[in-house]
């Protein structure tokens, strides 16, 4: 798969799954992301170590390798061959949950229903397994909610982020907008994947939540991702908004 194939993969299965995103106006259509989140976990051919080969081989280079304990995440940072969007590849670490909800969500992945998909296609093609029932989802949720999203999702885009630089507005405009158009921002650095450096002005918009039918039948409304809006704190930074993404003193350089 061409690099610009896969880019283009990976977009139009979030504006799928965030249509009120995809349906947003407030930049240029073809404005470029600054990053996007790609939420895995350690587990077979959806370990950061299988896909990654597979990344670089689409021209990305590997630029950071950070263990988040707090989290329970390994974050890989990846640079583009260009002036794109960065790749950030978070991996779920499957041991940091509890027994029971990990065996849970193990039973999950171990009964694929779509047993053809490798390489790129894993975040691109939808969830490989079948749905959990709606106790199931709630158990994985009260453990880790990054487990329960996973469970529904699947390996693919969490969110991904704008800098405001380089959509040529700055973030309290941009965030104004955002609330005209009906998507209310938090601050909060906590909220996404993994907590933003105090080197970036950021808002996190999540997406509406919507009705999902479960495993048994019971259909509920969950929250799925979102959209992040960043803009550095000094302009004259000469570092990628995305290389500045997340706190040094939460992060632990890794070999």
């Amino acid at each position: 798969m061409q690099r610009q194939a896969f880019l283009q993969e990976l977009w139009l299965d979030y504006v799928h799954h965030h249509p009120e995103l995809g349906a947003l106006r407030l930049w240029p259509l073809d404005s470029c992301p600054e990053y996007l989140t790609l939420l895995t976990l350690n587990h077979g051919p959806y370990a950061a170590n299988a896909l990654l080969p597979a990344l670089k081989c689409q021209g990305y280079a590997h630029a950071e390798h950070f263990a988040m304990a707090d989290r329970g995440l390994l974050v890989t940072l990846l640079s583009p061959p260009d002036e794109g969007a960065w790749l950030i590849l978070a991996e779920l670490q499957l041991g940091t949950l509890t027994r029971e909800p990990r065996a849970y969500l193990q039973s999950l992945i171990q009964r694929p229903r779509v047993t053809s998909l490798e390489g790129l296609k894993i975040l691109t093609r939808g969830r490989p397994w079948e749905m959990p029932d709606w106790s199931g989802y709630e158990r994985l949720h009260q453990a880790h909610p990054l487990a329960a999203w996973l469970a529904v999702m699947g390996p693919r885009i969490h969110h991904v982020g704008f800098d405001c630089e380089c959509l040529g507005n700055d973030l309290v405009s941009l965030d104004q907008q955002m609330q005209r158009a009906g998507f209310q921002g938090t601050a909060n650095r906590l909220e996404g994947v993994f907590p933003v450096s105090p080197l970036l002005n950021f808002r996190f918009y999540a997406t509406r939540s919507q009705r999902m039918a479960f495993a048994g039948g019971d259909e509920h409304r969950i929250a799925m991702g979102g959209l992040a809006l960043v803009q550095k704190c000094l302009p004259s930074n000469r570092e990628r908004a995305a290389e500045l993404l997340m706190p040094r003193h939460t992060r632990c350089e890794i070999g």
